[in-house]
């Protein structure tokens, strides 16, 4: 038996998918066929985790080193009260397990690095990057590129954030490579130069549409639909409540 194929209780569940065109059967089956990585369990991976989870994703591997904190809950909605001093890893895979016990849930409770990130990367379909640090952010892309695997990416910080889709091993409709991390961001900025989410604040909900739209990317990448946001970043200013895309291209082979 197809271990993509669905159940009566499945296609019950993701009846409000199948009817779009375009999902439909083929592809609800290649959402529960999917691997796919999440790397943090925190503001971003959490509405990530929640809405894959729903969506169907057949396993859902977590990446995270923390445990829970109160200061968290104010965005972090895979957590809650109750889970204060527990590790992220066991209160996500509580929740998914809540909302959809057909998916599978995986734990990787390290932070993901070149050393010990190539062989779990090699063996996703998609990596979706929540993390909150520029050097796993810029590790995540390399190890995409190296595995051939696409990749997600979203940022915020206080009332904005970004995102966008990364697969340089694929090439755009002309023939042409498409861009890397490093076309779109050089370089890390200096250590110090960015305040974090403690240092700054962060409005909640720009955890939420971020993750939220985080998702939706990996859905379209899986299924293969709509117009992901390759070669383009978009950004997101929730107090202003404007969102902005630009286009980038591929700069040339790494090193020139």
């Amino acid at each position: 038996m197809n271990d993509a194929m669905l159940s009566a209780s499945e296609l019950e569940r993701y009846a409000r998918h199948i009817v779009l065109p375009e999902i439909g059967g083929p592809g609800q089956q290649k959402l529960k066929a999917a691997r796919v990585l999440v790397v943090g369990a925190g503001g971003i991976g959490s509405p990530v985790a929640l809405y894959l989870a729903a969506a169907g994703i057949g396993t859902l591997v977590c990446a995270d080193d923390d445990v829970v904190s109160l200061s968290n809950l104010q965005r972090q909605v895979l957590h809650g009260t109750e889970n204060v001093g527990e590790t992220k890893l066991e209160s996500a895979e509580r929740a998914v397990a809540r909302i959809n016990p057909h998916v599978r849930f995986e734990a990787f409770a390290h932070r993901i690095t070149r050393e010990n990130g190539a062989d779990l990367v090699g063996s996703c379909d998609l990596v979706v990057d929540g993390s909150d640090n520029f050097a796993t952010r810029y590790g995540m892309a390399d190890l995409c590129e190296e595995r051939k695997v696409p990749l997600v990416t979203a940022a915020v910080q206080r009332f904005s954030g970004s995102l966008t889709v990364l697969a340089p091993h694929r090439t755009d409709s002309e023939g042409r490579p498409l861009p890397r991390y490093r076309d779109l961001f050089p370089e890390a900025p200096p250590a110090g130069t960015v305040p974090s989410c403690a240092e700054a604040g962060i409005l909640g909900t720009t955890t939420g549409v971020l993750g939220t739209l985080a998702a939706s990317e990996a859905v379209k990448m899986i299924c293969d639909t709509g117009e992901p946001l390759l070669g383009r970043f978009l950004m997101v200013d929730l107090l202003a409540m404007r969102f902005e895309t630009i286009r980038y291209r591929r700069m040339g082979a790494r090193g020139t």
